[in-house]
């Protein structure tokens, strides 16, 4: 039952996983499980956060947690957080990792050469 939080689709040669909604303890399990399992053969991930309208720390530790798993088996992800909203707030207040934050999903396929 993961999608109203999450869909999957393409954007060049990357898989897009666009979440949105509340993103929290309640629902972050669920959907890691439904992201591993589908973005598993891809080289490049974009993970869009522009819709998600609230973001704590337990999917904070998702993020953080996909991003690595990603790039411990050599795979390149972005996410793709906007000008302004609630996941590029919460993510700036946690010091995420600037180097994975792209403002629009251009840019963001850009940067990972898709």
């Amino acid at each position: 039952m993961t999608e109203q939080w999450v869909t999957f689709s393409k954007i060049g040669d990357a898989a897009l996983v666009s979440l949105s909604g509340e993103i929290d303890l309640a629902n972050s399990g669920e959907i890691g499980k439904a992201i591993v399992g589908r973005i598993r053969d891809s080289g490049k991930v974009l993970i869009d956060l522009t819709t998600v309208s609230f973001l704590d720390s337990a999917g904070v530790r998702l993020l953080d947690a996909l991003v690595g798993d990603l790039a411990a088996q050599g795979k390149r992800a972005r996410l793709v957080v906007g000008e302004r909203g609630a996941a590029r707030m919460t993510l700036r207040l946690c010091a995420f990792r600037e180097d994975v934050l792209s403002t629009d999903r251009d840019r963001a396929a850009a940067e990972l050469g898709g």
